[in-house]
């Protein structure tokens, strides 16, 4: 599967789907604060392996870990369709910018236009 078709998929999931699709509007805003929330609680994932399982990851530990990814590639993805981007070409174009970066050895320091 590519990105764009479990984009095409992912987006009849959305509860909001034919509604104000403006960044202004609360579909959108839920959608951000969703990305966030998540990406918080993969990070919160971590935290409880390092602090009670000695860093290490089991297959249980795995498992959560690869569910709530998930929930961030949903919401990533719900936020590129939002603004008519194809994850797809987000994808391509973050790819072709950290080649360039390696490239040029860029690949430290500041700035997303190193």
């Amino acid at each position: 599967m590519t990105l764009d078709e479990y984009q095409k998929k992912a987006t009849k999931l959305d509860l909001f789907d034919g509604e104000d699709r403006s960044i202004t509007s609360p579909a959108f805003f839920t959608k951000l604060l969703g990305l966030v929330g998540e990406s918080g609680e993969v990070a919160e994932k971590f935290k409880k392996i390092y602090r009670d399982k000695d860093s290490k990851i089991d297959e249980t530990s795995l498992k959560e870990i690869e569910k709530e990814l998930g929930d961030v590639l949903w919401y990533l993805q719900s936020i590129c369709q939002y603004l008519g981007l194809s994850l797809d070409d987000v994808a391509k174009n973050n790819l072709s910018k950290l080649i360039s970066r390696q490239a040029r050895g860029q690949g430290h320091g500041s700035g997303d236009n190193r």
